[in-house]
């Protein structure tokens, strides 16, 4: 697959978190929608890691261009954390006030 066809589908994929953030008033839509961001740029990193690959397989180096996706995995590990405080957050958002949307919280600022 060329590389323009991982960028086209990283740029919808992060269009469409973006457009999910910015419209959307349930706080688990928008947390799923940056989780799309976040994977969409894990996945335009992959990209790139792989054609630097095989751009240097090309002139007869020996390294492997792994930095990326080492660098992806740590990422992973980050956004799972990074899940389970923000889902803890919401669950004790809605046991306290029985709604996950994101307008209330303006009222929990008195």
């Amino acid at each position: 697959m060329d590389i323009k066809a991982y960028i086209a589908l990283s740029l919808i994929l992060f269009c469409t978190g973006i457009v999910g953030v910015l419209v959307r008033r349930n706080a688990i839509i928008i947390f799923m929608c940056i989780e799309l961001m976040l994977n969409s740029v894990n996945l335009l990193l992959v990209a790139f890691s792989k054609m630097h690959a095989v751009s240097a397989a090309a002139k007869a180096s020996s390294t492997f261009a792994a930095d990326a996706q080492i660098f992806v995995f740590f990422i992973m590990v980050v956004a799972a954390a990074e899940v389970s405080v923000g889902l803890a957050i919401i669950v004790m958002l809605y046991r306290n006030t029985h709604s996950i949307d994101i307008n209330f919280l303006n009222r929990l600022k008195n």
